[in-house]
């Protein structure tokens, strides 16, 4: 990745407008805090792009930077050291999209470093750690750890570079995201449950959207047990012309992963328009449906 305001940003040499630190030393004590800030600036100025230091720390607050919040930029201090968390799930009684412990509407977002978990468990279903439907939404070297739903890529035009995703079922899903050079780790689902990477969620043949993973890597995560009888997918068609697409892609051993499994509801629309997968072996699948 280029080496622009995200890639170079330092601690110690770069613009900061707001710090958030739970022990007193920044501008804030809470993320939340500081995205009110953001706000209240982002009215009086609506062009610049404002940066917010979230030092080290496991923070609870459920955020969200609404569609006012324009290009924002969220810095840390490390990977799995500055982890925004939280654990509300379906089952609790909250919709999928609020489910995640951090929301974003406002176009223009990018994070680097940053970890985004949510904790509830595959007994939960639906626990989304991180919600997108920012347009030009960047997200570089950042962990994403839940188990179903981790990751929901709503809307617009999202890009993960060097990232980390960790879940059980449908855990990259939505309409629209291209992820390069990331690790996708299974974790062990429940029992009698097999694993499903992707549910990509397009309704209609004219919309130009997908999930396009590029150079990455499917393994698996320290939990998951490949003895047995769990199978994983790379994805499922969740929508009627869903659209999800895998190049240069590594992944576990060919008996434990398949490409594509049918629709929960059976033959919905189309049982498979178009999926191609270049292999680490260098062999093209197509249309591939596991029986």
């Amino acid at each position: 990745m280029s080496e622009g305001l995200l890639g170079s940003w330092k601690a110690s040499t770069s613009r900061t407008d707001f710090v958030v630190a739970k022990d007193g030393t920044g501008t804030h004590k809470t993320v939340n805090e500081a995205v009110a800030a953001a706000l209240a600036h982002r009215k009086r100025n609506q062009n610049d792009r404002l940066v917010i230091h979230v030092k080290a720390g496991v923070y609870t607050d459920k955020v969200e930077i609404t569609r006012e919040m324009k290009n924002l930029m969220f810095v840390v201090d490390g990977i799995d050291r500055t982890v925004i968390t939280g654990k509300r799930n379906v089952i609790d009684g909250v919709t999928t999209f609020n489910s995640a412990s951090f929301i974003v509407s406002g176009d223009g977002f990018w994070a680097r470093d940053m970890t985004f978990e949510n904790t509830a468990g595959p007994e939960k279903q639906q626990a989304v750690a991180l919600t997108v439907a920012s347009d030009l939404s960047v997200f570089y070297r950042c962990s994403f750890k839940g188990f179903q739903d981790t990751l929901f890529v709503h809307s617009q035009r999202q890009f993960y570079r060097d990232c980390h995703v960790y879940g059980t079922m449908d855990f990259i899903f939505g309409n629209a995201a291209v992820l390069q050079n990331c690790d996708i780790f299974v974790r062990q689902p429940m029992q009698h449950q097999g694993s499903l990477i992707t549910a990509q969620g397009r309704e209609d043949p004219n919309e130009r959207t997908g999930i396009s993973i590029h150079m990455s890597r499917v393994v698996a995560a320290p939990d998951f047990r490949l003895k047995g009888t769990t199978r994983s997918y790379l994805g499922r068609p969740w929508k009627k012309f869903s659209r999800t697409v895998f190049m240069n892609l590594g992944m576990l051993a060919k008996r434990h992963l398949s490409l594509w499994q049918r629709s929960y509801k059976g033959s919905l629309g189309f049982q498979c328009l178009e999926f191609l997968s270049l292999l680490v072996c260098n062999r093209i699948q197509k249309c591939y449906n596991d029986s």
